[in-house]
């Protein structure tokens, strides 16, 4: 398999060598994009990086297509990397930190190939090697503040009023718990500002999609009077939305604009807010960077991306919908818009450290269950 690799690399390199003195990225280049355990109908990260990939593709006359691996391993990852480019694909589009090991292992192979991972970070690139750092200049992954969108879906619901939550998360990878860890600053601030008296449930599904155990335990929160679950992980929400449906409860999307999915199939008016980051903004950033022969400003890199601006929220690559979140007197969207810039200029702290084995607050004690399934 090695073996082959070189040889292909090899003739892949001349070729592509030459398209590049040629400065022809811009008609010779295509676009793949490869799944990771979901697929694109996740109605979550899969299906947004496939979106984003194939609106921009569709709008400037780039070919696009994508891929499914057979299974859930690097070995099922590689085997459709390598797909992709045998058939002609130069420019790899992965979402997931799953794709680390994967990425990696290609980039050595494929020098020509413009690999970008999304939510990899440089510990993924690096955890099969035990190497100290990562930079390969066909290489571009971005990682996103996942904490500050958590910290003000925490926020913007207990401003609301919300005092009974709860945060489902998927599987308690670094995502996923720094929206969780967020989540809980945010609400412990509104908290403290206001006095409010906050309880919270948290725990994990242990997977990326509901199922009726999942569902069973999420009756039990709302049955008990949680208010609002912060769905997190996913197709993890189709649980929670099932048990919000049974007894009129609220439900906080995440990763993108959730609203339209679940208020669709659950209910009206059943989505709080989203808490967002942009995976499309990054896609239209970079490939537009590489039509544009501008990749140097990527390759080699391993961004963090999240406040960028204290003055639009439509800047920053962690956000929530202005157009859906259901804003209330208590907390509007200029209030929002204050509390993006307290954040954006540092006014208000927010850790992204994930260490601890279970989150914790000050104004007030979450229930941590740990793992449901």
């Amino acid at each position: 398999m090695k073996a082959r690799k070189i040889w292909m690399s090899l003739a892949m390199a001349a070729a592509t060598a030459a398209m590049l003195t040629a400065g022809v990225w811009a008609e010779d280049m295509r676009v793949a994009m490869v799944t990771d355990y979901g697929d694109i109908t996740d109605q979550s990260f899969n299906q947004t990086t496939y979106g984003a990939c194939k609106a921009y593709c569709e709008a400037n006359g780039v070919d696009f297509t994508y891929y499914k691996p057979e299974g859930d391993s690097t070995a099922d990852r590689v085997a459709m990397i390598d797909k992709a480019i045998e058939d002609d694909y130069n420019v790899i589009v992965m979402p997931g930190y799953a794709f680390g090991e994967a990425i990696s292992e290609e980039a050595e192979f494929y020098p020509e190939i413009k690999f970008i991972g999304l939510d990899v970070s440089e510990a993924d690139l690096t955890g099969a090697t035990g190497a100290d750092s990562y930079s390969e200049e066909n290489v571009f992954t971005a990682t996103y503040q996942e904490e500050y969108s958590g910290f003000m879906a925490g926020y913007a619901a207990v401003k609301m009023g919300y005092t009974k939550l709860g945060y489902l998360g998927g599987m308690a990878v670094p995502a996923v718990i720094r929206f969780g860890y967020g989540f809980v600053q945010g609400a412990d601030v509104a908290a403290g500002e206001i006095g409010a008296d906050v309880s919270m449930n948290y725990a994990y599904g242990n997977q990326f999609y509901g199922d009726a155990d999942i569902t069973a335990a999420m009756d039990t929160w709302y049955a008990g009077g949680t208010e609002v679950v912060f769905a997190c992980g996913g197709g993890i929400f189709t649980s929670a939305a099932e048990a919000a449906a049974k007894v009129g409860g609220k439900v906080i999307g995440v990763d993108v604009d959730q609203s339209p999915t679940i208020d669709g199939a659950y209910g009206e008016g059943m989505t709080v807010t989203s808490a967002t980051k942009g995976l499309a903004a990054t896609v239209d950033t970079v490939l537009a960077a590489i039509q544009a022969d501008e990749w140097d400003q990527y390759g080699g890199q391993c961004m963090n991306l999240g406040m960028v601006s204290a003055d639009d929220p439509s800047l920053n690559y962690v956000s929530l919908p202005e157009d859906t979140t259901q804003w209330n007197d208590s907390f509007t969207v200029e209030d929002y818009y204050a509390l993006v810039a307290s954040l954006a200029n540092g006014d208000i702290e927010v850790s992204g450290d994930t260490s601890a084995a279970e989150p914790s607050a000050e104004n007030f004690s979450v229930n941590f269950q740990g793992n449901i399934k």
